[in-house]
């Protein structure tokens, strides 16, 4: 850690390093035991089944249309078709799919407080166990406010919606949707979003002292490699700065903004000044989408956590997607298209905007070296939903991406089809596994998935034609 008046920053594994346990006995630093990390990104509304899956198993397969902007990262990835999730196929439509993704079980229908989903979630559970090694245990982020009021149509409370970590049946870990107070959360030891001294000036001054002493004692290498490294902290920062200014000046432009400005005056002022509200009516949310998936790299990068959670939405999610070009309205109700032909085309874009954001999180974490490897190789990255169709609320086949190598234990590069119904619980098994955090069941599991280190595997399943 780079220690400062208000701030530490946690440092990526340097050359100098060797004492530490971690990578004890490593006689270079390609044989470095690295920590293996777990990333899961949430799509909420499922995709266009007619365009998400690839036509072919295997290592030769292509591209499906909503999957085209991988193309850059294909061979990082493995898309993974037939798991199932049975414990959510309730028939409710949104809320059952999404409080349980991570926990294979089925919810409580209620309309309080009164959460139970039903058991831990896979990245809690890695976090009892791993969660210690790190200054944070793990990491929730989203976008989108934690929703409330009850949806009367299925008859659950709209808490289940907003949150798929569960650190007991009961306690659901709520994320932060504010990138300042997240990044705060990372790197500062003055409290987040706090008006001191110290909270105003950007963290890489505040340790900067302690950078050029560690400098000193370190080799060019390790120099050069901090140098990168806290360079890529004052970019978020930088961005951060801009991301909120851009916003208050845009709310306060708008005129509806201005008319309630003028009613209320300074009290709504300061309403539309704080990123955390702002973030909630953003329009184009590719930036805060960015700024979150940064600020996880950055996190898994100076080993401030290896476990992550990220929400593109809640269930239900109804963000506007109308500054993508041919797309015309909320994702919510894009997603029920009745298989018209113009709503499944706009489903198909929103997807392809959501694969384009993990594309450029993958090409970021396969850029910063780790001795032979990379990030990407030394992480696992799953990407998927709670559902298959939007329009259907499916919880067969869903869509799944499990990108990186785990450290050397998964053979990407393929699509792999299993059995129709095989449980999506055999993958937490498989990925709980490679982090550090074993089980001999979880949910209705019945085993590791296989193939994942296989790269002759193809599946026992048939791919669509």
């Amino acid at each position: 850690m780079l220690k400062g008046m208000g701030a530490m920053l946690g440092l990526p594994l340097l050359e100098a390093m060797k004492p530490l346990p971690l990578l004890a006995g490593a006689a270079n630093p390609a044989a470095r035991n690295y920590p293996v990390r777990l990333a899961v990104l949430y799509m909420p509304n499922g995709v266009n089944p007619h365009t998400w899956a690839p036509k072919s198993a295997g290592a030769g397969f292509e591209l499906s249309p909503a999957l085209q902007p991988l193309q850059s990262v294909k061979d990082e990835i493995l898309v993974l078709t037939q798991l199932m999730n049975a414990a959510t196929d309730t028939g409710d439509g949104h809320y059952v799919k999404t409080a349980a993704f991570l926990t294979g079980t089925t919810i409580t229908r209620t309309t309080g407080s009164d959460l139970r989903c039903g058991g831990v979630s896979m990245d809690q559970l890695a976090a009892q166990r791993i969660g210690p090694l790190t200054a944070l245990p793990s990491l929730e982020l989203g976008i989108e406010p934690v929703t409330t009021g009850v949806d009367v149509n299925v008859g659950y409370t709209r808490l289940y919606g907003a949150h798929i970590a569960w650190s007991t049946p009961t306690t659901p870990l709520a994320k932060e949707i504010n990138p300042q107070f997240a990044f705060d959360r990372l790197f500062r030891t003055t409290t987040p979003g706090a008006a001191t001294s110290a909270s105003d000036r950007s963290v890489i001054d505040l340790v900067m002292e302690d950078a050029r002493r560690l400098q000193k004692k370190v080799g060019r290498a390790d120099q050069a490699k901090v140098n990168e490294y806290l360079e890529a902290v004052r970019a978020v920062e930088r961005r951060i700065e801009f991301d909120a200014k851009r916003k208050r000046d845009e709310y306060t432009s708008d005129p509806l903004v201005r008319r309630e400005i003028d009613k209320l005056g300074a009290r709504i002022k300061d309403y539309y000044a704080d990123p955390a509200r702002a973030s909630e009516r953003s329009g184009d949310h590719t930036e805060h989408v960015r700024l979150m998936l940064d600020l996880m790299v950055l996190a898994f990068w100076s080993d401030s956590t290896r476990l992550s959670t990220f929400m593109f939405g809640n269930a239900v999610s109804g963000k506007n997607f109308s500054f993508l070009e041919g797309v015309h309205g909320g994702h919510h109700q894009i997603s029920h298209h009745e298989n018209d032909k113009d709503k499944l085309e706009q489903y198909t874009r929103i997807n392809r905007w959501h694969i384009a954001q993990f594309a450029y999180m993958l090409e970021k974490m396969r850029s910063i070296p780790e001795g032979e490897r990379t990030l990407l190789d030394n992480s696992m990255l799953l990407l998927g939903a709670g559902m298959r169709d939007g329009n259907a609320h499916d919880p067969h086949n869903l869509p799944l991406i499990l990108a990186g190598r785990g450290g050397g234990t998964i053979a990407p590069g393929r699509h792999l089809v299993y059995e129709k119904n095989t449980p999506l619980c055999n993958l937490y098994r498989s990925m709980l596994a490679r982090v550090g955090a074993p089980v001999e069941s979880f949910s209705d599991s019945t085993g590791e998935l296989p193939g994942l280190n296989d790269p002759e595997f193809t599946g026992a399943g048939k791919a669509e034609s």
